[in-house]
C-alpha cells in the first residue's frame, strides 16, 4: 500500500509512528487521556497520506434517491451496491469521522476504544453480570467512524451455522434459509488462505473483503489446536460445511493490515459521481409524514448547522443495534407507552428496542506459563517490530490484539461433528496483564484487578474466553430522553434466563481447564491462575458455584449486540421489520444492520451483517425494477 511505502522510507514518519505506538502499546496513554489525545492526534496528522477513503462532500443535494444512515459494515456494503446503478443518487451519513491510518494496525484493536471512534456505551447496572466492573456497568464499544465497528473489532470472520439461518426462515422469514443466503456470504469474500481457496462450494476469491490467516502468531496457538485434537476434537474450516472443531481464526485482513468495511467497499467507489458521504453528521430524526406514514427525509446536524435531506425512494437505517432503535424511537417509531413517557408522538407502535441479544463470556480465565511465548506490550512496542511492520506488514504488530485461534462446541451433542455449536472458545495468546490498557478497556474495577491480577502482572500468560453462542437471556434498549445526543439506556439482562446460559459458560470453563492439562500446553508449564475474585472467595475455588460467581463478576461482552429491530412476520408480536427489511406501518423506510436479526447467530456478527447488507441491496434493487444478475 502507498502509505506503508511512504512511512518505511521516511525517517521523520518512522519516528512519529515509533514514538506514538510505543506510548500507546506500553499502556501509558490509557492512563492519561490527554496524552492519548495528543498521541493519536499526531498519528492523525500523518493521515493526509492515506487518501483512499471517499471525501466528506463539500456540497450536498437537497434530495437523493436513497439516504443511508450509518457508515458501518452494512452502510458501506449498501453504498457500494446501490451506486452500481448509475441512476441511483446515494447519500451516506456518518456521525463519526474518517478512518485513520493507525486504526488499520491489527494489534491496535483494543486501544481504539480510547479514541473518539468509539461511542463508548456502558450498560445499566443489573442483578447478575458485570458485578466486577466499574459501577457494575459493562463497557460496550461501538464504532463511531467511517467503517463503523469493523474498524474497532478484532477482525474475526465467522459466518455461523446453517441452522441459525434455517431457524430465521422457519420463524416466518422466507428467503433467509442457509441455502438461500450462502451466496451472499460468498459474494463479499476474497479468501486468500491457500488450503481453503479451492473449496468453491463454501468460499470465493471474487469479493471485496479479503480473508487471511495472520502472518505472525505465537506457538501457543498451535498448542491450542493440538490440545483440541488431544481431547478428541478435529481441525476444521468453520466457515465451510461443518463448524464443530478447532481452527486458526480467519481474519478480515489484507497483507497484514485491517480490512475494514470502508476499505473494502467505500475506497473503490470514492470517485462515483452518484455517491456522497457526509461525515461528522449526527442524525437527529427521520422525517415522516403523519398522514401518509411515509418516511421522506432525514434531519441531521453537521458543523453546528441543521440540515434536512429528502429521499425520493427510501431511507435506509444502518446505524447498528443500539443507534438504530434509538433513531427509530426518537422519530416516533417504537413502543407507544415508552414514547409517551419520553414526550414523543407515536407514529407507529412497534416493539423497537426489545429482543436485545449479545454474546458474552467469563473474562480473565488465565493460565500462567514458564516461557516467554505470550504477547506482551513491552515486547511488541520495539523499534525493530514497528519498523518490520511498516516495511513488510509482518511481525507482532500484525497480530489482531492477541486473538489467534477458536473452537466451536455443541455442548448438547459433543460427539456430533455436524452439530449446532452453542459454545465458542476464543483463544488469546496473552491475558488481562499482557497490556495495561486491557483493564481500562474492559472496565474492570481497580480493586478486583489489583488483588487478582496484580501478582502476575509481569508473567507470561494465555487465556480463553468461554463464550455463550445461543443465549436465552434478552435485554432492551430504551431512551433516557428524546434528545438524540443523549446516550440510550442499555439493559443487557445477562443471566436473566433462569440458568441455561451460565451452564453453557461453565461447560466452557471445564473444557478450557481440560485443554490446559494436555501435553500440548504442559510443554509451556501452563497452570491455572488461582487467586480467587474477592467477592467469590467464599466459594471453594474451582467449584461450580465459584465459577458461576466469577462469570457474573467479570462478564465480558464479545461485542455482538443485535436483534433490537427484529425481522419477523406481521403476526409476530416482536417484529419490527418484514422479511424484506421494511419497517411495518411506514413507507420508504428499511432497517439493514444487525438489529434485524431475529436471533443472534453462532457467529461473530460482522460476517452475518455483511451478508444481510448484500441480500438487502439485491432486494432493494428488485423492488425498484433493477434486474439482478445471478451469483
Amino acid at each position: 500500500m502507498f502509505f506503508i511505502k511512504v512511512f518505511s522510507n521516511n525517517t521523520k514518519y518512522q519516528w512519529i509512528i515509533f514514538l506514538s505506538l510505543s506510548c500507546i502499546l506500553s499502556g501509558v496513554v490509557s492512563q492519561q487521556p490527554s496524552l492519548f489525545d495528543a498521541v493519536t492526534g499526531l498519528l492523525r496528522d500523518t493521515n493526509n497520506l492515506y487518501l483512499g477513503e471517499p471525501p466528506d462532500a463539500e456540497e450536498l443535494f437537497s434530495e437523493y434517491d436513497f439516504v443511508i444512515i450509518g457508515a458501518g459494515t452494512a452502510g458501506c456494503v449498501l453504498s457500494n451496491r446501490l451506486t452500481e446503478v448509475e441512476d441511483f443518487k446515494v447519500l451516506l451519513i456518518e456521525a463519526g469521522g474518517s478512518e485513520q491510518l493507525f486504526m488499520d494496525i491489527p494489534v491496535m484493536a483494543t486501544m481504539l476504544q480510547f479514541t473518539d471512534a468509539n461511542w463508548d456505551y456502558r450498560t445499566e447496572p443489573q442483578r447478575a453480570g458485570c458485578m466486577g466492573m466499574r459501577d457494575g456497568r459493562c463497557s460496550w464499544p461501538r464504532g463511531r467512524v467511517v467503517g463503523g465497528s469493523s474498524v474497532l473489532h478484532s477482525m474475526m470472520h465467522t459466518r455461523g451455522n446453517r441452522k441459525d439461518y434455517d431457524r430465521w426462515a422457519a420463524n416466518g422469514n422466507p428467503g433467509w434459509d442457509y441455502a438461500s443466503i450462502l451466496k451472499y456470504f460468498k459474494k463479499s469474500e476474497n479468501i486468500q488462505i491457500p488450503e481453503l481457496r479451492k473449496d468453491k462450494v463454501y468460499h470465493s476469491t471474487k469479493g471485496e473483503m479479503t480473508l487471511q490467516y495472520p502472518s505472525w502468531r505465537t506457538r501457543l496457538s498451535d498448542a491450542f489446536l493440538q490440545a483440541g485434537v488431544e481431547t478428541g476434537g478435529r481441525i476444521v474450516d468453520y466457515n465451510g460445511e461443518k463448524q464443530i472443531g478447532y481452527s486458526i481464526i480467519q481474519f478480515t485482513m489484507n497483507n497484514g493490515t485491517r480490512m475494514s468495511a470502508s476499505r473494502a467497499f467505500l475506497h473503490p467507489i470514492k470517485y462515483r459521481k452518484n455517491f456522497h458521504v457526509a461525515k461528522n453528521a449526527m442524525v437527529t430524526r427521520i422525517l415522516i409524514d403523519p398522514w401518509t406514514k411515509r418516511a421522506y427525509g432525514v434531519e441531521f446536524r453537521k458543523g453546528g448547522r441543521r440540515y434536512i435531506v429528502k429521499a425520493s425512494r427510501e431511507i435506509i437505517l444502518s446505524a447498528g443495534a443500539i443507534n438504530s432503535p434509538q433513531i427509530l424511537m426518537i422519530s416516533g417509531i417504537g413502543p407507544k407507552q415508552h414514547l409517551t413517557e419520553m414526550n414523543i408522538t407515536t407514529v407507529v407502535d412497534l416493539p423497537v428496542g426489545y429482543n436485545l441479544q449479545d454474546h458474552w463470556a467469563l473474562g480473565g480465565l488465565t493460565f500462567v506459563i514458564n516461557t516467554t511465548d505470550s504477547i506482551r506490550s513491552e515486547r511488541v512496542a520495539t523499534f525493530s517490530n514497528i519498523l518490520e511492520y511498516f516495511s513488510h506488514h509482518t511481525g507482532p504488530l500484525s497480530a489482531p490484539s492477541g486473538t489467534e485461534a477458536i473452537a466451536f462446541i455443541d455442548t448438547n451433542n459433543p460427539n456430533d461433528l455436524d452439530g449446532y455449536p452453542d459454545l465458542e472458545l476464543l483463544f488469546v495468546a496473552g491475558s488481562l496483564v499482557s497490556q495495561p490498557s486491557y483493564k481500562q478497556a474492559f472496565a474492570i474495577d481497580d480493586r478486583i484487578y489489583d488483588k487478582v491480577y496484580g501478582p502476575i502482572q509481569d508473567r507470561d500468560t494465555w487465556m480463553v474466553f468461554p463464550m455463550l453462542l445461543l443465549p436465552e437471556s434478552k435485554g432492551r434498549i430504551m431512551l433516557k430522553n428524546k434528545n438524540p445526543y443523549t446516550k440510550p439506556l442499555i439493559y443487557a439482562n445477562y443471566f436473566s434466563d433462569g440458568g441455561h446460559d451460565q451452564k453453557v459458560i461453565l461447560h466452557g470453563i471445564r473444557k478450557i481447564i481440560q485443554l490446559s492439562k494436555t501435553k500440548a500446553f504442559q510443554k509451556f508449564g501452563s497452570r491455572l491462575h488461582d487467586i480467587p475474585l474477592p467477592n467469590c472467595a467464599h466459594h471453594k475455588f474451582n467449584s461450580d458455584s465459584y465459577w458461576y460467581c466469577a462469570m457474573k463478576t467479570i462478564t465480558n461482552t464479545i461485542y455482538h449486540h443485535c436483534c433490537t429491530a427484529k425481522m419477523g412476520p406481521r403476526e409476530d408480536p416482536g417484529a419490527v421489520v418484514d422479511a424484506r427489511l421494511k419497517v411495518y406501518g411506514i413507507k420508504g423506510l428499511r432497517v439493514v444492520d444487525a438489529s434485524i436479526m431475529p436471533h443472534v447467530p453462532a457467529a461473530h456478527t460482522n460476517a452475518p451483517t455483511l451478508m444481510i447488507a448484500e441480500k438487502a441491496a439485491d432486494m432493494i434493487k428488485e423492488d425498484w425494477g433493477i434486474r439482478i444478475k445471478p451469483l
